[in-house]
């Protein structure tokens, strides 16, 4: 059943509880929602077919949330922001948390921020190209894919990784426009400094053909306590609903 908690500047909050046991928060990614990224890939019967709660949500701009088309309101320590809002309406104290690309993102900042109510973080779609600078998160690239996803033109977009951001956009249900100001807004890299002093155990998995993340190894590296899977013969796109990123997480989740 979906509920709904309001943010501190009134933008409305999406999010469902199923299971029992320890929770785990799911951050979906970029563009997807609560439902296409993890319930649909089964990640909800996984999770609390191993005994663990669920606390799902939709982040703003994605799903059943508010869409605001002010990029203002988004930047992922706002939505970072929006994960303990909706734990603290859950009623979550402290909890592991699985991210998946903008996701993950959205965790290492709340795990920074938030270092005694996240026990572990899974990263899935998140590797060697968050130490460089994410591919999606400079300016230029920032630019690229808003003009992609808000051009009337399709045609007119050449650039593959433009072209897959917008067809994904195109699904039912999903606001162009408001994807594209959570595009721009969408926030650098936290520096080495900061990933090198978190203290949770972070998985880092991501899949073989993943040219928007990377490999998972560099990135695992970077933390104090960090592992590391790949998928292999998996991309961005195909990686998240792979049984064996589920299986990964799993066995992390019992280290």
């Amino acid at each position: 059943m979906t509920e709904f908690v309001t943010a501190s500047d009134g933008i409305r909050l999406a999010f469902e509880r199923l299971g029992a046991g320890k929770p785990i928060m799911l951050v979906h990614g970029f563009g997807s929602s609560r439902g296409q990224n993890w319930k649909s890939t089964g990640w909800y019967g996984t999770l609390t077919d191993a005994g663990r709660q669920i606390v799902a949500m939709d982040c703003r701009g994605h799903g059943e949330s508010d869409k605001p088309h002010d990029e203002a309101l988004y930047g992922h320590d706002r939505m970072a922001e929006d994960v303990r809002t909706v734990m603290d309406a859950a009623g979550v104290g402290s909890c592991d948390l699985i991210g998946y690309s903008m996701g993950g993102f959205i965790g290492l900042r709340l795990a920074a921020q938030l270092e005694t109510r996240i026990d572990s973080l899974s990263l899935g779609g998140v590797g060697a190209y968050y130490l460089t600078g994410p591919r999606i998160a400079s300016e230029g690239s920032r630019a690229a894919l808003s003009a992609a996803l808000l051009t009337d033109d399709k045609s007119s977009i050449t650039d593959p990784r433009g072209r897959m951001f917008r067809d994904f956009a195109d699904q039912p249900g999903k606001d162009r426009v408001a994807l594209a100001a959570c595009m721009r807004a969408m926030s650098p890299a936290l520096p080495a400094e900061t990933l090198s002093q978190l203290q949770q155990p972070i998985l880092v998995v991501c899949g073989e053909k993943d040219d928007i993340s990377g490999p998972p190894e560099p990135l695992a590296r970077a933390f104090r306590r960090g592992f590391s899977a790949t998928i292999s013969g998996r991309d961005h796109m195909s990686a998240v609903g792979d049984r064996r990123t589920r299986q990964a997480v799993l066995d992390f989740l019992e280290l």
